[in-house]
């Protein structure tokens, strides 16, 4: 298992995003962010033998709007050595999405 805890990732190649520092406890993992478009985000879920997430997200935006949804984050070891979070990811509600995203580790 990969120790989670204490780690802080952001959207890959967005420096004004959000930096989540995730939190670990045996194999649950938590955390809360803002910054840039998000007021406040707020992520918790599991952590599988493989060291992949399964999570669930809810996030305000500085619009007001409220988005949640559930992902999937596999990790990666990135080139400069830190991990890559590969997210698959599905946003419920009146603007139901699906896509793949990725979060980078920052020291």
């Amino acid at each position: 298992m990969i120790d989670y805890d204490g780690r802080k990732f952001r959207k890959a190649g967005d420096g004004a995003a959000a930096v989540a520092v995730y939190r670990q406890e045996d194999d649950v993992v938590w955390a809360e962010f803002a910054g840039g478009e998000v007021r406040r985000g707020a992520i918790a879920g599991t952590q599988r033998e493989n060291g992949v997430l399964h999570l669930g997200y809810t996030v305000v935006l500085a619009t007001g709007e409220v988005i949640c949804g559930h992902t999937v984050n596999t990790p990666e070891v990135a080139e400069d050595g830190h991990l890559r979070l590969r997210e698959v990811w599905e946003r419920y509600g009146p603007h139901a999405a699906t896509g793949v995203s990725y979060l980078d580790e920052v020291s």
